[in-house]
């Protein structure tokens, strides 16, 4: 933006009674060399047929390679990737009017599947703001995901305690004062990689900092097996979920509460002294993978 459209837009934002969105711009390189240890991330993004793991396929994959410190800052952009893919049947009328993406357009494309192996083989973290999807698209097509660690910059990271009402990436966005063309892969990811470089609006912590804190934290998926079936809206109102695979209900804690969680349902599930329950402890090895999917 030229500098009298700037200033513009700062007068306005100035009385208080307009909001400017300005158009996101890649990520710049930070000016200092890094003073602390660095690692490699990923932001992934894919566009796909559907949302059926087994039956659809990706059209679109966008990656950009970067290079982050221990304290979350984000230094430089290593490499970015977008390649298009031309499906077994048809692109849906539906998917084509949300992302753009036509027959005519995958036509004769395919990614390269070599290409992706060598982008994430040093990568220490793949993010996706909706890691539960994109990882389960992703492993099933390039094996290379399913033995990374994942984040989900959408769900771990808390936007709603740092004044934010939606988690979806246009609207963060809006929040922070940027606009940008949603819906392709890799606008996506440079969306997503300037969020995670800016300061969280209540805590003022680095997006990527808290993000990587909470996706190291291991979790514990608690079955409730055998509960009761008229204890099921009790169990909905605590935040429970259905396994229909397992036939039984369950829910993901921070490892410092499964002693409370078995509190609840010895006295209000169960009515009686639990010995032992189902639990499997789960890291940023497996989490959103197809492995811990409890429907898969």
């Amino acid at each position: 933006m030229s500098t009298p459209l700037d200033s513009i837009a700062t007068v306005l934002e100035e009385t208080g009674d307009y909001r400017v969105l300005r158009r996101l711009a890649p990520l710049e390189p930070l000016a200092v060399p890094p003073d602390e240890p660095t690692f490699i991330g990923l932001v992934v993004d894919t566009e796909t047929t559907g949302t059926d793991f087994g039956r659809d396929e990706v059209i679109e994959l966008g990656i950009l390679k970067f290079e982050y410190g221990a304290s979350g800052r984000i230094y430089r952009i290593l490499d970015s990737f977008n390649q298009l893919h031309q499906p077994s049947r048809p692109i849906p009328p539906e998917i084509t009017r949300l992302t753009g993406i036509t027959d005519a357009e995958v036509a004769g494309r395919r990614i390269d599947d070599a290409a992706v192996a060598a982008l994430a083989r040093d990568a220490a973290v793949v993010i996706a703001h909706n890691a539960s999807f994109d990882r389960q698209m992703c492993e099933g097509r390039w094996p290379v995901f399913a033995d990374r660690n994942w984040a989900c910059s959408c769900h771990q990271v808390p936007w709603r305690d740092e004044g934010h009402e939606g988690l979806k990436l246009g609207y963060l966005l809006i929040d922070h004062g940027y606009f940008h063309h949603g819906h392709r892969a890799i606008d996506d990811c440079h969306a997503l990689l300037r969020l995670l470089s800016l300061p969280l609006r209540a805590s003022g912590r680095l997006a990527l900092a808290c993000l990587l804190e909470t996706a190291r934290r291991p979790t514990v998926r608690l079955w409730a097996q055998g509960s009761p079936i008229e204890t099921k809206d009790l169990l909905k109102a605590r935040r429970y979920r259905w396994s229909g695979r397992r036939r039984c209900w369950y829910v993901d804690l921070d490892e410092e509460r499964i002693e409370i969680e078995r509190s609840f349902l010895s006295e209000q599930v169960f009515r009686r002294p639990l010995l032992d329950l189902p639990s499997d402890r789960i890291t940023a090895r497996d989490r959103f993978s197809a492995r811990t999917n409890p429907e898969a």
